[in-house]
């Protein structure tokens, strides 16, 4: 499977004799992926092997999971696992390899979750990636207000907080603050800071920096508004699996943001992994043992006996 192409080999034929080979090529357009879907529903094929190479294999797999009916038994098989011989590489002799490893029942299968665990999926990472976002956006406005000679997370631990974003929004809207002013924006417990945090906001923005700083704590609302809605989409698929989240949520240390990730890694059909070890390994969360020449390189992690 390539970005623009995929090669598909049709082994046809008793399994004590040799099969006959039919190999064709199609397109990643959806409307030949459907081609390749009804050349296989018509050749009565209901065993398919593909390599896991990068995203490729996704739209692949969407197609033909839904052929006959949803029966049809689908292996992604880890690339590493099925190298072929040594030799000129070509998709024709690669395609008819997989299909050879898949008549011979030499391939293993990797884990694919049912559709809506992956829909989960898409959006808890998704999740990650905006909270990256965030993090970013927050170190920009940071650096961007200690080159203006505002000195604020000096005395404010969280300067997006209630107090430090009040301070803020008055900056880019006014160029200073005053005491007063300051005063105002403080909460609770800030407040007896007050004048540790004049001198260190003692400055003046001008006309460009008062527009700038605007601009970036704009789009950092704007990314904490969707943050919100993507996490509202989460919800909103998860609540039909409320006892699983129940479960896991029960863990020490997981809570209800970090649950849904992991039923959105695992799915909630556990018989998929062999053992214990084998779902942490597949979660991430077994650490690497890496010994050469006597010395070991131990990958620090946590690992998790029972889900």
């Amino acid at each position: 499977m390539h970005k623009e192409s995929v090669v598909a080999c049709l082994l046809k034929g008793p399994i004590n004799k040799q099969p006959t080979s039919e190999i064709r090529i199609f397109s990643t357009l959806l409307s030949d992926l459907d081609s390749l879907k009804a050349w296989l529903v018509e050749e009565s094929c209901m065993h398919m092997a593909m390599e896991s190479t990068g995203i490729y294999w996704v739209s692949v797999y969407e197609t033909l999971e839904t052929a006959f009916d949803g029966r049809m038994f689908l292996i992604v098989a880890n690339a590493r696992h099925m190298k072929n011989v040594p030799g000129k590489k070509t998709d024709m002799k690669d395609a008819e390899w997989i299909a050879t490893l898949l008549r011979a029942g030499l391939l293993n299968r990797s884990f694919i979750p049912k559709k809506d665990i992956r829909e989960v999926r898409d959006l808890t990472r998704y999740r990650i990636s905006v909270i990256s976002d965030i993090t970013s956006q927050k170190n920009r406005i940071e650096k961007f207000l200690q080159s203006c000679g505002f000195r604020l997370s000096s005395f404010i631990s969280d300067i997006f907080g209630a107090s430090g974003s009040a301070i803020i929004k008055h900056l880019y809207t006014h160029g200073s603050i005053t005491i007063k002013d300051l005063d105002s924006c403080l909460k609770t417990k800030t407040r007896r800071r007050i004048n540790e945090i004049m001198q260190a906001i003692n400055g003046r923005l001008d006309k460009h920096q008062m527009q700038f700083l605007k601009m970036m704590f704009s789009h950092l609302e704007n990314l904490k508004a969707h943050l919100s809605e993507v996490e509202s989409q989460i919800n909103s698929f998860i609540q039909k699996y409320d006892h699983q989240i129940e479960l896991i949520d029960g863990i020490p240390g997981i809570d209800k943001i970090a649950a849904p990730t992991i039923l959105a890694e695992i799915g909630t059909n556990k018989s998929k992994f062999k053992t214990a070890e084998h779902i942490c390994s597949w979660a991430g969360l077994s650490p690497g043992n890496n010994e050469s020449a006597g010395k070991k390189n131990e990958q620090t992690s946590i690992k998790v006996t029972h889900i």
